[in-house]
């Protein structure tokens, strides 16, 4: 693929008198943000197909629309133009927002097949890596949030973005994609202005967890510590090289699929069925858990760790709006099995009443209580441990962003192959199930997808 870059302009969030001051908005770190300090950006692209995509009505029609659009969102989202600093007399980082602060955008061609590239086939995963931005990130300043729009002439575009996690988690992240979606697609019709759904909440006040909870995420320095000389830093720990060999896939769990894999695990379960939380969220992550440990083979001793991110909105003493912009999420660890406890043909049952029991036990264990959970589960990761999470949501309505243009043809997180993790989504054209995006080595995806389409096949020959 040939990328070629048109341009690359910062926009400026619409002028907004009740932000007419001087001096910069601070917004400070709460218990949420701070796990997310030294995160690595999430990056994201989304596609859309359009029925007349010539360079010219692109950028004398299409992109104005963008630009315009975007700068009336941001005056809603306006942190997002900020950046995360850290000065030394402070204990902990904030997200800074100064009035002239702005958005970088980048605007690009590319000559790629919009229909292979946008696909949910086997693709390599450079073709989607250099369709995302990056973030400035140093020791003590990052930015919060850029994007790029790339032209695939007479065929579609897409919308890469980069976020900084410690500003906002997928609730909010998702709500300003249709948030700008809105605004571009109302701007045809004379409107401007957002429904209340799409208005923002930043007020971090609205966070009621004990002050000693942020205590004890500051005491675990080492994570805001470099590695080599121990100052403070937040600076995203290294990854290593990303294999060049590196494919993606999007799969699908129909709702079919769900039920019949709830059904066996009622069937082969030796619980009681009351014991078992079969939601959607366990079944599907349970399948695909399974399928991966099998797909790396290895060593059947080998320690597992899978993570996944509760959302606590509803779960605080104080409920939280929806509509909150920032990270309401802890992390929460299932440690202390082996592959073999996956293997074989228990493994989908095992994986399902290790998740049974984790999501069950969400209602009765308290922030604290997960948060040195997910301590001292980190603490017990050895070199050798087979690590996976899950990344999204099937009840985030992305799908439902539509510029003017009709809803995407395909949305996927392109930063999964940065760590062990697989993107979980809602279906694109029907109710139910889930769209898995997975990125693998070829040889390890080939193992995957047969294991995928196996099980699949044997519980739909079950009569």
């Amino acid at each position: 693929m040939e990328l070629k870059v048109i341009k690359i302009t910062q926009v400026s969030p619409a002028t907004d008198s009740s932000r007419d001051s001087a001096d910069p908005l601070i917004l400070p770190l709460t218990f949420f943000d701070l796990r997310w300090v030294r995160s690595h950006p999430t990056q994201q692209v989304i596609f859309y197909k359009l029925p007349v995509s010539s360079r010219e009505f692109f950028h004398s029609v299409i992109l104005p629309k963008l630009e315009v659009s975007l700068s009336l969102v941001l005056r809603y989202y306006f942190p997002l133009a900020g950046h995360l600093m850290w000065n030394q007399q402070d204990p902990k980082p904030s997200a800074v927002v100064f009035n002239h602060d702005t958005v970088s955008l980048t605007v690009a061609e590319s000559n790629a097949d919009f229909l292979f590239v946008s696909g949910k086939g086997l693709r390599p995963q450079t073709e989607l890596r250099v369709l995302v931005p990056e973030l400035s990130v140093s020791c003590d300043s990052s930015s919060l949030y850029s994007l790029q729009i790339t032209l695939f002439p007479n065929q579609g575009f897409c919308i890469g973005l980069a976020e900084h996690h410690v500003l906002k988690d997928g609730v909010g992240s998702i709500m300003f994609i249709k948030a700008w979606a809105h605004i571009c697609k109302s701007l045809g019709e004379g409107t401007m202005t957002l429904p209340s759904d799409f208005i923002p909440i930043i007020d971090r006040t609205l966070i009621n967890v004990r002050p000693s909870l942020e205590s004890k995420i500051l005491e675990y320095m080492s994570y805001f510590s470099d590695e080599e000389d121990g100052k403070r830093t937040m600076d995203p720990p290294p990854v290593g090289e990303i294999c060049t060999d590196l494919v993606r896939i999007t799969l699908e769990l129909t709702q079919e699929n769900v039920e019949k894999l709830k059904e066996r695990a009622k069937r082969e379960s030796t619980r009681a069925q009351h014991e078992l939380h079969l939601s959607t969220f366990v079944i599907v992550n349970a399948y695909l858990w399974s399928c991966l440990v099998k797909a790396r083979g290895g060593n059947e001793e080998r320690p597992l760790l899978f993570m996944y991110a509760a959302d606590f909105r509803n779960r605080l003493d104080r409920p939280v709006p929806e509509r909150y912009l920032g990270n309401c999420v802890v992390l929460v660890n299932c440690i202390g099995y082996k592959a073999k406890n996956l293997l074989g043909r228990g493994g989908f049952v095992s994986a399902v009443e290790i998740l049974s029991d984790s999501v069950k036990g969400l209602g009765s264990r308290g922030i604290e209580a997960l948060w040195e959970s997910y301590i001292d589960a980190m603490k017990q990761v050895k070199p050798d441990t087979h690590v996976e999470s899950v990344s999204g949501s099937t009840r985030m309505g992305l799908y439902g962003a539509d510029f003017g243009w009709g809803k995407p043809v395909n949305h996927e997180i392109v930063s999964i192959d940065r760590y062990p993790a697989y993107s979980m989504w809602e279906r694109r054209d029907e109710t139910g199930g889930a769209e898995i995006g997975l990125c693998l080595r070829k040889s390890e995806m080939d193992t995957f997808i047969s294991l995928f389409e196996y099980g699949l096949g044997k519980i739909s020959s079950r009569i």
